[in-house]
């Protein structure tokens, strides 16, 4: 059985690593386009995912400047939440797995997911505000689609971060009675 949950850890840890290279490029490419939407907005059409919104830029300041915020905050949370989960992985040593380390990083967790779930709310709700409004803000919808997804998941995350800590206490206790 060891040797088979070191090996799905190895697997889930390289998953990690691809997620969180993935996100990285993502929040990047987001970056880029986000300079080059204020500089150079005739070369959009060649970048990362064509996010054209010179137009919102043009008739409406403080929601292009949101929208974009949102889209960018939510790409570089998402991408450190996985780094949070690589270094977890690093450090996590299944023969004994209760330790302070471990319960801080699943709490992190925790609420990096409850913010990416709250901000991709938010995000959600403005963009249909501005879409009632006649803007077109459909090819932002990608970035805050899961929001629901990510509040429970902060929910199931928080409530696995306080068997830890309670782990950690039982563990210690165990450890002063031997």
């Amino acid at each position: 059985m060891a040797k088979k949950d070191s090996l799905v850890f190895s697997f889930l840890h390289i998953m990690a690593w691809l997620i969180f290279v993935g996100l990285s490029i993502e929040a990047g490419g987001l970056i880029v386009n986000f300079v080059f939407s204020l500089y150079e907005p005739g070369f959009i059409p060649n970048l990362y995912q064509k996010l054209d919104l010179t137009e919102m830029y043009i008739l409406n300041k403080w929601g292009f400047f949101s929208m974009y915020s949102f889209a960018l905050v939510i790409s570089v949370l998402k991408a450190y939440l996985f780094y949070i989960v690589i270094m977890l992985l690093l450090r996590l040593d299944l023969s004994k797995p209760f330790n302070s380390f471990v319960s801080d990083k699943i709490t992190q967790i925790s609420y990096f997911t409850l913010t990416i779930g709250l901000l991709s709310y938010m995000a959600r709700e403005t963009a249909n505000d501005l879409l009632r409004r006649g803007y077109d803000v459909n090819q932002l919808n990608q970035f805050w689609v899961d929001s629901e997804a990510f509040i429970l998941m902060a929910a199931i995350v928080y409530v696995i971060a306080v068997i830890f800590k309670k782990g950690i206490e039982l563990q210690n206790e165990n450890d002063l009675t031997v």
